[in-house]
């Protein structure tokens, strides 16, 4: 598509055939309302808030992470994890994370959760990362019997507020060529900077294995700057706090920040996740939220769900949101779609191969299909080409 070619904003059913890669996305942040409860009945746990509607479970999660309490935020992983800690439990949650992924027209996606957490009815970290690893297979499995593709690796995230994140990495170091694409770290950033674990990013390093760190969701700039130049994280798990590096005059002019300006030249990845950071107060509304003017000075910008059951969100729901706010076009979607797939831990000719073989003839199937449609009304001219500057 050229600048010339008229807006393709896309259906909402072409936002779900649209080929997406995901990056950031909790397993014990997406699982199926309904498994929650069949789950706790198998294993006896009787803590749920609702414990026979699916429906007033699925709201319950949604609500509590929309109160602004984050001790009633918290209480919400605290049920998942309380139902995923048997084998059996996990290759299931694993299985239908994939399947609900794939239905949702992801065909890559970087699926993290942190072992440590799943281990109080007896299992081994090794025991909980052949489970999961063999879910995502099966779940791969399903996908493809019903016509659909995908392919999900697993991040093994460990807790910034424990003193297990040598022991983690280590662990994702052995299962590297086995399922585990890399290492996170997650927790709250206040008071437990990434600085904490050197020891595990200087093994990772020397390793020349993949992390990503969440930093610069809540506690800002001084985070990022931490993560990316004590840490040498290779991705940002959020990192939408670069905005306040960055200044804008009233007459629009763009002024970058030393911070920002390494991260947009070092094209460092930000795994932005639109409906969570309005959970989370980084924004007040998807259209005040950093992604736009992110997108505008060609960032790194990739489009994520973090925790699909909290947020009730999709990547689906992610792009129509922003369609629907910054009548992003299909040309934008493969864009954002590009640069999670460069900035994936598979390898480069891995990497090449998905974009070239399934994201871009996908999207150009669905641009083909404009050809046979006016353009959307009140539509101005495009962002530019889906492949420049990402």
């Amino acid at each position: 598509m050229t600048s010339e070619t008229p807006l393709t904003i896309p259906t909402p059913e072409q936002i779900r055939r649209a080929p997406k890669v995901l990056l950031h996305d909790h397993l014990d942040g997406g699982l199926r309302p309904a498994t929650i409860i069949e789950l706790a009945r198998e294993v006896g746990y009787e803590g749920l808030p609702e414990s026979e509607d699916a429906e007033r479970l699925d709201s319950w999660f949604r609500e509590s992470a929309d109160s602004g309490s984050l001790e009633r935020y918290l209480e919400t992983f605290s049920h998942t994890c309380a139902v995923m800690q048997t084998r059996d439990a996990l290759v299931r949650v694993a299985a239908e994370c994939a399947e609900d992924l794939a239905a949702d027209g992801v065909v890559y996606a970087e699926v993290r959760y942190a072992p440590e957490q799943h281990l109080e009815a007896g299992l081994t970290l090794e025991q909980v990362v052949e489970a999961v690893n063999e879910g995502f297979r099966e779940g791969e499995r399903r996908a493809r019997e019903a016509g659909r593709r995908i392919r999900v690796g697993a991040l093994l995230t460990a807790m910034r507020h424990a003193a297990r994140a040598l022991e983690i990495a280590e662990l994702a170091n052995r299962y590297r060529d086995l399922g585990v694409v890399g290492f996170d770290i997650a927790g709250a950033e206040a008071g437990h900077p990434p600085t904490r674990h050197l020891d595990a990013f200087e093994y990772l390093k020397r390793e020349n294995n993949h992390f990503t760190i969440h930093a610069g969701e809540a506690f800002g700039l001084p985070s990022i700057w931490q993560a990316l130049q004590w840490c040498g994280a290779d991705r940002l798990g959020h990192g939408v706090r670069i905005i306040d590096d960055i200044q804008v005059a009233d007459d629009g002019q763009v002024k970058l920040g030393r911070l920002a300006s390494y991260v947009r030249d070092k094209r460092v990845p930000l795994e932005l996740c639109p409906s969570s950071n309005l959970q989370t107060g980084a924004a007040a509304s998807y259209a005040e939220h950093p992604i736009g003017l992110l997108r505008r000075l060609h960032f790194r910008a990739t489009v994520n769900t973090d925790n699909r059951l909290m947020s009730g969100t999709s990547m689906s729901g992610e792009f129509q949101h922003l369609v629907d706010t910054f009548r992003y076009t299909l040309d934008d979607m493969q864009w954002f779609t590009v640069n999670a797939m460069k900035s994936a831990f598979i390898p480069f000719d891995e990497r090449l191969a998905m974009i070239n073989e399934v994201v871009k003839p996908g999207y150009a199937k669905l641009k083909s299909e404009w050809l046979f449609h006016d353009p959307a009304p009140g539509a101005a001219p495009t962002s530019g080409s889906a492949d420049s500057a990402g």
